[in-house]
């Protein structure tokens, strides 16, 4: 059997000379700090633009629901409520920046025959899509880059209600 090679000093001497050539890396802390931060930093931003765009138009759109079963249930007629229902979504949107055009509202009744009858309960459903923020309108995109919102607010109209 062979004898084991020993290593000699002058190997090791040789390894840690070389070893001190690739560990310089003067300056590059600012440089892997400004790539690192750039890699991590610019998903959390949008991450967080994302969620604000979305949680306004949570708020906005059940606002806009609950302010419109209230209006509703107070109206003199159907008429003037459908009028009334159309204000408060747009108003209620609109504090949110978001447009009432977009907006689908729908009102169902306990009693379809007449929803203003004292006791009976108004539901206002309203539905919106937000679009996520700085997706661009190419190729149709924003469609698909858009979150669909729904809230749904049910009012009672009083017993007091009316000329009967």
């Amino acid at each position: 059997m062979p004898p084991l090679k020993r290593w000699s000093s002058a190997s090791l001497r040789c390894g840690p000379l070389r070893w001190k050539r690739w560990k310089k890396d003067d300056g590059s802390a600012s440089l892997e700090f400004i790539t690192a931060g750039m890699i991590l930093l610019v998903p959390i931003v949008y991450l967080i633009l994302a969620m604000a765009s979305i949680q306004a138009g949570a708020f906005a759109v059940e606002g806009a629901a609950r302010q419109a079963a209230r209006v509703y249930v107070q109206a003199p007629d159907e008429t003037a409520a459908q009028a009334m229902v159309a204000r408060a979504v747009e108003v209620g949107l609109a504090d949110y920046g978001l447009e009432s055009a977009d907006a689908n509202v729908e009102i169902t009744c306990e009693t379809p025959a007449a929803c203003l009858t004292r006791q009976s309960a108004v539901t206002v459903t309203v539905r919106l899509s937000v679009t996520l923020p700085l997706v661009p309108d190419v190729l149709s995109l924003q469609s698909a880059a858009a979150i669909p919102l729904q809230a749904t607010a049910t009012q009672t109209v009083s017993r007091f209600w009316g000329s009967e």
